[in-house]
């Protein structure tokens, strides 16, 4: 026995409430990282800092990756249609993949960059002017600030995209941090740290997409929830007028929300009516008490003393 079907939680028209969050946290990420890219650039050039411009590249990358993000978090709350009757919800992982991909691509440039002037000759290595760690300094203080408000928003609305978007901030800050110590090291009198720290940067790049895409993937393959999650919704269940016994409960992922399927034991001498009355219970239930549940089908067994589907 099922439950009705749950309805659509935004309206027919307009964007939902989501989408306007991801679109204010992205502008202000457009906006921060056009302005650190000139800083940059116009540091790294001056400064004859090559950590600096590998730094200016990553950030330049995060430009395209937030387009990547508000494409995703766009298609991603889509109504259902003919063709996609589950909804559009896995498009924001497959966002999130896009934009790991895109930080692997930028590693790679940066790293080879790093690698090519480590092994040339050692005399055409420049040691960095100040203006560069000042441009690191600043990265550092408003990409980690940005971190912090896109992390924020991501778990509001519960967004995978917008939450790879934040680490792709972390993962900046980070690399600003190498910068900072590579140059300060190359001003010191050593400037072969300068590329050194552009490898560095190579490095945490690469691990925040490893990151990124491995949380993706699980939400493409039909993950289960956490055992907690599990486990109060088994109680929610269970605090329902005529529900007896749970006998199974099953989940999967689908991109920022989850399906559950539930077989719950009742009365048996219940009529049809009065079965269904507990299965909607139990349905609206789990709806209400976990927003992130898209579906709940819930169906009803006949209880019978001392039997459990799962023995």
């Amino acid at each position: 026995m099922t439950a009705p079907m749950q309805t659509e939680k935004k309206a027919a028209t307009g964007i939902s409430q989501e989408e306007k969050i991801a679109y204010k946290v992205s502008l202000w990420s457009i906006a921060i990282n056009v302005i650190l890219v000139i800083i940059k650039m116009i540091a790294g050039f001056f400064a004859h800092s090559s950590a600096m411009i590998s730094d200016a590249i990553h950030s330049a990358s995060d430009i395209l990756s937030t387009v990547v993000v508000i494409a995703g978090v766009n298609i991603s709350n889509k109504q259902a249609d003919n063709d996609h009757q589950y909804g559009h919800e896995r498009m924001e992982s497959i966002a999130a993949l896009i934009l790991a991909g895109m930080l692997l691509i930028t590693s790679f440039m940066i790293g080879y960059s790093g690698l090519e002037k480590i092994f040339s000759d050692s005399s055409e290595l420049v040691i960095p002017g100040k203006i560069a760690l000042l441009a690191a300094i600043i990265s550092i203080l408003l990409k980690e600030g940005m971190f912090w408000y896109t992390i924020k928003a991501a778990k509001a609305i519960r967004s995978d995209a917008l939450r790879a978007d934040a680490w792709h901030h972390r993962s900046d800050a980070l690399s600003s941090i190498g910068s900072l110590l590579g140059i300060g090291a190359a001003i010191l009198g050593f400037p072969i740290f300068d590329p050194i720290a552009s490898l560095l940067i190579c490095l945490m790049i690469i691990k925040t997409a490893y990151d990124i895409a491995k949380d993706a993937i699980s939400k493409l393959v039909d993950t289960a929830c956490e055992e907690e999650t599990i486990s109060a919704m088994t109680a929610v269940a269970l605090a329902q007028p005529g529900v007896l016994r749970v006998d199974s409960i099953k989940t999967r992922t689908f991109g920022s929300k989850f399906y559950v399927d539930i077989e719950i034991s009742a009365d048996g001498n219940l009529s049809l009516y009065e079965a269904h009355d507990i299965a909607s219970n139990v349905h609206h239930s789990i709806e209400k008490e976990f927003p992130a549940a898209k579906h709940c089908m819930v169906h009803v067994n006949p209880y019978e003393e001392g039997e459990h589907l799962d023995d």
